[in-house]
């Protein structure tokens, strides 16, 4: 077995807040409205896909994607001087398409002409004021390249990086558009800012289009324009825009842009996530500093006071996550029911939000425990999905919790998390205990449900007899709604198979040579009289089925019916079997099970697991982590309190509520009770020997509390508890 190691690895908020600090702290970089390097004029022509989107590691392209010089010289012509002329005129009267393709016959008749490059960018611009501009992109694509120097260039460019941007080909349009902006001027350089904002959007780069838009918003001409380039500032940081981008571009920004506002609250929302306290103060303080009356400045307030409160702890506060509403109401109120009653006559404060069974609400609740009520320890929840995000929050703020669910491995979340609640591993481990330190058993069978918690329970228990040097010799599932189980008990037994066993086989030759003769009637009654009497291989001293009480009053009795004697404590019933079958030694085995098997009182008084199964569950032994006729006097104590208090009886629930609540109730009423959550979490830390309802418990080395369980045995007249032997290692929860 590997020595255990402790995990490094950062959170996911952790990493990216080194990334920030890196961020924050490195040099700038060039900004995407400001351009760029070109790229080799060798690089081919611009993409005319009809769909470009930047992926996540892709950077945008900056610069003009043209040659720096003409690759074909032009010569003038004077036919196709005529030419051209002649196109013009026919222009003026002819639709714009059909002009295009008069323009594009001069073009083709003299390629290498001046008046054949004059004919391409006419075609261009007649294409593009008909609205067809995949053809526009084509005619301005192919004079740019062949003759960036045309007379015409700029504003075929521009043309061409709006054109990009109605078909879709943004990664285009944005490097088109944003190089153009560069060397334009008042309201041609802001229509084309726009569009290229637009155009970075659409192909994904995120962050040049917040620089832009930021760009736009400092130098916007009316109230009016600044009051649409602020807007879309605050649409980007609030949709897909990343946290670097945002740290990025509002680390380089002037207070005195329009923008910075929506910029900064957002960073300093992105500290809150982060729970960089320190940025985060710093930033919700220059923000008030700089906009004291700006829209968001109460919501800064807000924050900033939550933050501060984050340090400003109650000792008499705990919170508490429970569903007090929906599918789990019930669990909810009996375990608030066991909490209440532990801190009867305390002036412990308990915080109770209703978690609804919902993760989301949940983790706000978990947030406003912290930060708004300033409790300091947190119990519950209950369900799996719950208490791993309340889990992952307690450590991200370093309070305490002391979760309720049977969640296996919950608390190596981090040290901040604690968990108090019967778990199956917990169950396996002690059922295999006592069987193997206190009854001496070493070989076992296993017949489980195929449900995720019958082969949890399987595995775990195989893997403790194993551990402790024992062997598992037969393993049968079954379906989870199955009424009959006669083949699983053949199975275990080897009466299934027959074919496979040498002495039905030898049966099988005798029958046949001692009826040899006879009808076959007779053959056949022999034949099964043979088949009867094979014995069963029992080589097993107990049986252990992880399933509901209903399930195992089905088991048991088709046990029996394959010889497999489970009530060894009836002397009696033996003594009537040892006639019956007239054999002296019989081979008893035991049967274990887990908390599933505890049962509510029946019409006769007796429990439901009795009044079903009989004679044939006597003598079976089964693991609790509650049991209310107990005779320990810590649970004698909590059950009369609990009859006096509520007129019924308590459940496992209710225990674990109030052993729970009783923990925490110490630890804040003691003499040195603590005052900070570090304190408290260094406390529950080191409890021991805690005497609770359900046990005398102590929280190991993994924050698990760890107490021995409730071993019950079934006999005729009801369920007693099994006098606990010093020497065996019971498991805990």
């Amino acid at each position: 077995m590997h020595p255990p190691t402790m995990d490094v690895r950062p959170s996911p908020r952790r990493a990216l807040l080194v990334a920030l600090t890196l961020l924050m702290t490195a040099c700038k970089t060039p900004s995407a409205v400001g351009g760029g390097s070109n790229p080799d004029p060798s690089s081919g022509s611009s993409s005319s896909s009809s769909s470009q989107q930047g992926g996540d590691n892709e950077l945008p392209p900056q610069g003009d994607p043209f040659p720096k010089k003409a690759t074909v010289e032009a010569r003038q012509d004077e036919q196709a001087d005529k030419a051209l002329a002649q196109a013009i005129q026919q222009a003026q009267t002819a639709p714009r398409k059909q002009a295009a393709e008069s323009f594009l016959a001069v073009r083709k008749a003299y390629p290498n002409t001046t008046a054949g490059q004059e004919a391409l960018y006419r075609a261009g611009v007649l294409f593009y004021d008909s609205q067809d501009y995949a053809n526009a992109r084509k005619s301005f694509n192919e004079l740019l390249f062949e003759n960036p120097l045309h007379p015409q260039a700029q504003d075929a460019k521009r043309r061409l990086g709006r054109a990009a941007l109605e078909v879709g080909a943004y990664r285009d349009a944005y490097q088109m558009l944003i190089s153009q902006a560069e060397n334009a001027e008042g309201p041609e350089r802001v229509q084309l800012l726009e569009q290229a904002a637009v155009a970075a959007e659409k192909a994904g780069f995120f962050g040049q289009a917040l620089e832009i838009s930021v760009d736009l918003a400092g130098k916007a001409q009316t109230p009016e324009a600044q009051q649409a380039a602020v807007a879309r500032v605050q649409q980007l940081v609030e949709g897909r825009v990343g946290f670097m981008d945002v740290a990025r571009v509002a680390n380089d920004l002037s207070p005195s842009n329009p923008a910075w506002p929506v910029l900064t609250f957002k960073l300093a929302r992105i500290y809150y996530h982060l729970r960089d306290w320190t940025r985060l103060e710093e930033t919700l303080n220059r923000f008030l500093a700089e906009a004291p009356n700006h829209p968001f400045a109460g919501q800064a307030r807000e924050l900033l006071a939550r933050a501060t409160r984050r340090v400003e702890v109650h000792p008499k506060t705990v919170g508490v996550l429970l569903p007090m509403t929906g599918k789990y109401k019930a669990v909810g109120e009996a375990v608030l029911r066991g909490m209440k009653l532990a801190l009867s006559g305390s002036d412990v404060e308990l915080v109770v939000k209703d978690t609804q069974g919902d993760v989301n609400i949940t983790a706000q609740a978990m947030e406003q425990l912290a930060f708004d009520e300033g409790a300091i320890a947190v119990l519950g929840p209950i369900t799996s999905d719950e208490s791993r995000r309340a889990a992952l929050l307690a450590e991200e703020l370093q309070i305490p919790l002391l979760t309720l669910t049977r969640q296996e491995d919950i608390t190596e979340i981090g040290p901040y998390v604690f968990r108090n609640m019967l778990t199956n591993s917990a169950q396996a481990r002690a059922i295999a205990d006592f069987a193997m330190k206190q009854k001496g058993f070493k070989s076992f069978a296993v017949l489980y449900p195929n449900l995720p918690y019958g082969v949890e329970l399987a595995n775990d228990f195989w893997d403790q007899v194993v551990q402790n040097g024992g062997q598992v010799r037969g393993a049968e599932t079954y379906d989870h709604d199955q009424t009959t189980f006669t083949n699983e008990a053949k199975k275990l037994v080897g009466r299934y198979y027959l074919e496979d066993r040498h002495d039905y086989l030898e049966g099988m030759r005798e029958v046949a040579q001692q009826t040899s003769g006879q009808d076959a009637f007779r053959r056949r009654k022999a034949m099964e009289k043979m088949k009867g009497s094979v014995e069963p291989i029992i080589d097993f001293e107990a049986i252990f089925i992880p399933d509901e009480w209903k399930r195992v009053s089905l088991v048991a009795p088709a046990l029996a019916v394959e010889d497999i004697v489970t009530n060894a404590c009836d002397a009696r019933d033996l003594e009537r079997i040892r006639k019956t079958t007239g054999k002296r030694d019989l081979k008893t085995v035991m049967l274990l099970g887990t908390n599933a098997w505890s049962s509510g009182k029946g019409a006769s008084g007796l429990p439901e697991l009795v009044e079903r199964g009989g004679k044939f569950v006597t003598c079976s032994v089964y693991v609790d982590g509650f049991f209310v006729d107990s005779q320990r006097p810590a649970t004698q104590r909590f059950v009369k309190a609990y009859r006096q208090a509520n007129s019924s009886d308590p459940s496992l629930l209710e225990a674990y509520g109030y052993d729970s609540a009783r923990m925490v109730r110490q630890l804040v009423d003691s003499k040195q009770a603590p005052k900070s959550r570090a304190d408290f979490r260094e406390s529950l830390a080191t409890l021991k020997d805690f005497d609770g309802a359900t046990g005398k418990t102590s929280f190991d080395e993994k924050r698990e509390a760890r107490k021995p369980l409730f071993l019950l045995s079934v006999d005729n007249k009801g369920i007693t508890e099994v006098k606990e032997d010093k020497t065996a290692a019971l498991g805990g929860s």
